[in-house]
């Protein structure tokens, strides 16, 4: 794919990160609770994490190796962000995250089932993965929502800040 793709559900439109977003970005992750609750997003979050991140995506889509959407309002304000990074051997990995004042309102269930369409519609994949620390139950319930099924409990697959943490694994299949 040579242009980044741009897709659009009921309420939300997803499309390519973009420098505008940064600010946006950097103060909705600055909160804890998301270091606390993903293996990768650092606390404190900074600028210059956001500016990182971004790189990294560009890049990953350049190398086709990832796409890093960001969940926005019909309005395009950037709310979160939603990706599939390809593992090899025709799967991919679905990560994402959303704003604070955006959870328990369906957005990231609505976001996931048009990146898992298009992962395996466009994208070829014929696995898709997600995983949770055992300690966030909300976001496996949305790999459920998604029909994602519950295929692992990976022990102490995440060291962070010095502790282990455990990994729930969910994927969802093509057929």
């Amino acid at each position: 794919m040579e242009k980044f793709p741009m897709l659009e559900t009921e309420r939300l439109i997803l499309s390519q990160l973009e420098e505008k977003d940064i600010p946006f970005i950097t103060e909705y992750l600055q909160h804890r609770i998301y270091s606390d609750l993903t293996s990768n997003i650092p606390y404190p979050y900074t600028e210059n994490d956001a500016i990182f991140w971004l790189k990294i995506s560009k890049e990953a889509f350049e190398n086709n190796t990832g796409y890093t959407f960001g969940i926005r309002n019909k309005e395009g304000r950037i709310i979160g962000a939603i990706g599939l990074h390809d593992r090899d051997d025709d799967k991919a990995e679905l990560g994402y995250w959303i704003g604070m004042s955006y959870w328990n309102k369906g957005f990231v269930t609505e976001a996931a089932k048009a990146i898992i369409d298009f992962g395996f519609n466009e994208l070829g994949f014929n696995k898709i993965f997600a995983t949770h620390l055992l300690h966030n139950p909300a976001s496996g319930r949305i790999m459920e929502k998604i029909g994602m099924k519950q295929e692992a409990v990976l022990k102490e697959e995440v060291k962070k800040d010095g502790e282990y943490f455990d990994l729930v694994m969910y994927s969802i299949f093509k057929d």
